[in-house]
Formats: C-alpha cells, sequence, structure tokens
C-alpha cells in the first residue's frame, strides 16, 4: 500500500493538502517548509515545481514561482534537494507541475527520479487525458506514481467517471472562483460537491481553489475526504523570517 492510499484508509474526512512552491521563499526553503508542514498538520504536501507559463496559477502562486526561478530553482535542483528527503518527511508527497519543463527534462527520467526520491504522485494539469491514455500513463505506473486528474463544476458526469476512472490517489475537485469565505457565495459550489459525492467515485475527493482558512476548509470538508490550501499559504510566507512559526500560526488557524 502506498503512502497516499495509506492516509484515506487512515483519514477519510477532513484531510488537508497544503501546496508549497519549491525553491520559495528562498532556494533552500523547500524542505524547511515541507518539514513546517507536516509538523504542524498537513496530512499531505503538494510540491509546486516553478514554471514560466503556469496555466492553472493564480497570481500570488505565480510570483512565488517566478521567484523560485529568480532562486535558481529548476526540476535538477529539486531532485538534488530531494535526495534524502524522506529522512525527515514522512508525509504523502505529491509534485504539482507543466509539462513543458517535464519534458525538457525527460518524462520518463523525470518519473525515474520521482520513484528513486520517492514521490507519491504528480499533477500535471496540462497532460491531456488521451495523451495520459495512449502514451504518458503506461509510465507513470510503471515507476509506481499515482496520477491526479482534475475536475471542475462544469466537466460533464461521463468525463468526470472517466478521469476518475483513470486517476489514483485523489480526484483534484476544482472548486470554483466563487468561494470568498461565506455561506451564500458557497452555495453553488455545495452543488457541484454534492453531484460528485452522489456518483459514487472509486477515488477519495479533496477540493481546491479559494479554500483559504477555518470556515471554507470546513465548508469543503462537509462534501468531501478533505481540501486543498495553497494562495493563503504562499501569501503568509510572504515576507516571513521564521518558516516553522509563520507555518504553525497559519496551519492552527486553519485546524483548531
Amino acid at each position: 500500500m502506498n503512502r497516499l492510499e495509506e492516509l484515506f484508509q487512515r483519514k477519510k474526512e477532513r484531510v488537508l493538502n497544503v501546496y508549497c512552491t519549491a525553491g520559495y521563499p528562498q532556494l533552500d526553503s523547500t524542505i524547511k517548509v515541507m518539514k513546517a508542514l507536516q509538523d504542524n498538520g498537513a496530512d499531505l504536501i503538494e510540491l509546486g515545481m516553478p514554471y514560466s507559463d503556469p496555466l492553472a496559477d493564480g497570481p500570488v502562486i505565480q510570483a512565488s514561482g517566478s521567484k523560485a526561478l529568480e532562486n535558481g530553482m529548476s526540476i535538477d535542483v529539486l531532485f538534488q534537494q530531494l535526495k534524502d528527503f524522506r529522512k525527515e518527511i514522512y508525509v504523502p508527497v505529491i509534485l504539482m507541475g507543466y509539462m513543458n519543463p517535464v519534458l525538457q527534462f525527460g518524462f520518463e527520467k523525470f518519473c525515474q527520479y520521482c520513484a528513486d526520491a520517492p514521490i507519491d504522485g504528480l499533477i500535471l494539469p496540462d497532460l491531456p487525458e488521451h495523451e495520459f491514455e495512449t502514451e504518458y500513463g503506461e509510465i507513470i505506473q510503471r515507476y509506481g506514481l499515482d496520477f491526479i486528474f482534475l475536475v471542475t463544476p462544469e466537466t460533464s458526469e461521463e468525463r468526470i467517471k472517466k478521469l476518475d476512472s483513470l486517476s489514483r490517489g485523489f480526484l483534484y475537485a476544482v472548486s470554483s472562483s466563487s468561494i470568498t469565505g461565506s455561506d451564500k457565495d458557497f452555495s453553488p459550489v455545495e452543488t457541484y460537491l454534492e453531484r460528485l459525492q452522489k456518483m459514487n467515485l472509486k477515488n477519495p475527493i479533496l477540493v481546491g481553489f479559494g479554500i483559504k482558512d477555518k470556515h471554507t476548509f470546513g465548508m469543503a470538508c462537509s462534501h468531501a475526504n478533505g481540501a486543498i490550501i495553497g494562495t493563503a499559504y504562499i501569501k503568509a510566507l510572504e515576507n516571513t523570517t521564521d518558516i516553522e512559526r509563520t507555518t504553525k500560526i497559519f496551519l492552527d488557524s486553519i485546524l483548531k
């Protein structure tokens, strides 16, 4: 049983996945940030590989990626940083990024390095379902990596079921831009999440985009197995001089 399977067997609700950008706020912050997240309550870490043209990222995460690239972060550097990371990090870790830099690095080589680290899974939002099925999925599976697809409120039921069948680990339910922290704004998202719940999907569901505080985390968790927080945490790290303390304060505000 891999780490993601073990996590979702052990914990079926209020699973907290936190996104951080590799090489941010400083180049050597990657492991420090991951350790702080793990030690203060994150169940799962989504580690972003910075890219110059990140289609699915908002301005805050884009800015953190630009800073990380300026700091000298690359896929090569990231794998150097991850060389012995399992001596300290035991929670599941998934890499999130885009196909262009992965293809430049070499797709199979990338998967092999992930397996060697070891990383548990991948989110590549711009890898189309057809290419996954015909070319890349087999390589990903050969190296024992889970692959997580994204679905949105606009995704048809047929396509949701297809992407769920191709995904392993969990299904990433993109909420919408309407979550601003009030019950009223959350109602269309609740309808969408209730629809997903009724579909008897094989994967656990984590909700992302717009989850930023205790209230939105709680709302998301009432209709899914857990939620993903990214932008709000990156904002918290922006000017910090103490990653551990900042992370503790931030996660306490969500979980306690």
